[in-house]
């Protein structure tokens, strides 16, 4: 009798009741036709495979990781919040050992969501991966944690999330930035000065194969996460990179996915993007859930598929090759590239500029980040969008010292109120979120 080698938990969240538009490539079917196959397949006959239901997330686990504007009930619908509650009750599942492994299939996505969020971008309102990170590291004391975004886009929210966080390694593959969007993503963005090297973003050619994506994860993100060694593993697992999504330009297949994720033994998978709705995600979620079960997925094989016609050309291997290089080198300098990057207590200035495409909002930020060498530093938030509010957050890092958690009460203490329509304080060692 056929029986899964590895435990693992299935949550569905399909948010009948949400879509951009009733057209929208964000849209319920996208899981519809994952399920019908899933059911068809007898998945769920299958021991060891175990379907869980989607929790929900409170306004609080929201907090951990968002500074909502002006509150969370403002940029969040109930399907936001289970499909966030999903990814939570797979990590519950995870984290209590009742099973090895598991997959959030919810919608909709979150990995455009930065930590600010005045509203929707990228078809985004809040990031699922990042309060389930959040909420294990509180709930379960977890400290290193690497993130693989395989979305085709480039996982820009996460990546701002966990800037300035040592203890989080985030690595993102994706479609080159200057081909779509967010126009973000290059080798060169490592992350803030306490934290350089621990976000790697590596941009591929758009005409990657399953042979380019496979390169990748066996020379660089596989011996990166062999060295940084953490605790729990999540992949973001977009699905847009298929040979027929609409929206990209690559040449990955199902059998791919399922290769990655056999290779990348994620402990949670989470999905995000993915938009050729019948043609592809139907096979991919089949190829990894089985991936992740430890079962032969050898037969799950695209009607269209032709292997042929999905092969790289020589110059997008060396461009592909020359990539992995540049990122290995980042990783291995990364100690001496967060020496240089400024002394302990000084203060760090970054300007961003953020374009909510979903609801048409314009957000000018300025970044106050506090260098420090035992964490990842206390910083501010000076984030206006147009239309909308004027807001002041301040972070202090879960893992913070003593002078950090300090001087993140300095900034909020210190923050003029006539100047900003809200003031807010995330702090994480206490686990609290204030406002003012």
């Amino acid at each position: 009798m056929l029986k899964a080698l590895n435990k693992t938990g299935l949550v569905f969240f399909p948010a009948f009741d949400w879509a951009i538009d009733p057209t929208h490539p964000e849209r319920e079917e996208r899981l519809l036709y994952t399920q019908d196959q899933v059911l068809e397949e007898g998945i769920f006959d299958i021991p060891g495979i175990i379907e869980y239901k989607p929790d929900i997330v409170t306004a609080h686990d929201i907090q951990r990781t968002h500074f909502c504007v002006p509150d969370e009930p403002s940029v969040t619908t109930e399907s936001h919040l289970i499909s966030a509650g999903g990814a939570k009750a797979i990590a519950n599942a995870v984290m209590n050992k009742e099973v090895k492994n598991g997959f959030a299939l919810v919608r909709p996505p979150g990995h455009h969501s930065m930590r600010v969020s005045h509203g929707g971008r990228g078809f985004c309102h809040i990031n699922m991966e990042a309060i389930m990170v959040e909420y294990i590291r509180t709930q379960f004391g977890v400290k290193k944690i690497a993130i693989i975004d395989t979305d085709c886009h480039h996982g820009d929210g996460t990546n701002d999330i966990f800037w300035h966080d040592p203890d989080v390694l985030f690595i993102s593959l994706h479609q080159d930035g200057r081909t779509m969007y967010p126009g973000t993503g290059f080798p060169g963005e490592l992350g803030g000065p306490n934290a350089k090297g621990s976000n790697l973003n590596i941009p591929l050619p758009p005409g990657t194969s399953t042979e380019g994506y496979l390169y990748v994860i066996r020379n660089c993100v596989m011996p990166i996460l062999a060295e940084f060694k953490p605790d729990i593993v999540v992949n973001s697992a977009g699905q847009d990179n298929h040979y027929t999504d609409p929206l990209t330009n690559m040449n990955f297949s199902a059998q791919g996915y399922a290769k990655l994720t056999s290779l990348l033994k994620p402990d949670i998978a989470v999905l995000e993007g993915g938009y050729a709705i019948e043609g592809a995600l139907p096979y991919v979620n089949l190829g990894i859930i089985l991936a992740m079960a430890g079962l032969d997925y050898s037969g799950v094989v695209e009607p269209d598929y032709n292997p042929e016609k999905l092969k790289q050309s020589v110059s997008i291997t060396d461009k592909i090759k020359k990539t992995t290089d540049q990122i290995n080198s980042y990783w291995q300098q990364r100690h001496e590239l967060r020496e240089k990057s400024g002394k302990p207590g000084e203060l760090m200035i970054r300007h961003k500029e953020i374009f909510y495409d979903t609801d048409n909002i314009f957000e000018r930020q300025k970044e106050k980040i506090w260098i420090c060498r035992d964490c990842g530093g206390s910083f501010e938030i000076d984030s206006k969008a147009t239309p909308g509010n004027h807001i002041l957050g301040v972070h202090i890092p879960i893992n913070a010292c003593k002078a950090c958690q300090e001087k993140g009460y300095d900034f909020f203490e210190r923050a003029d109120k006539t100047k900003y329509d809200r003031i807010y304080l995330q702090d994480r060692p206490k686990d609290q979120y204030k406002i003012k």
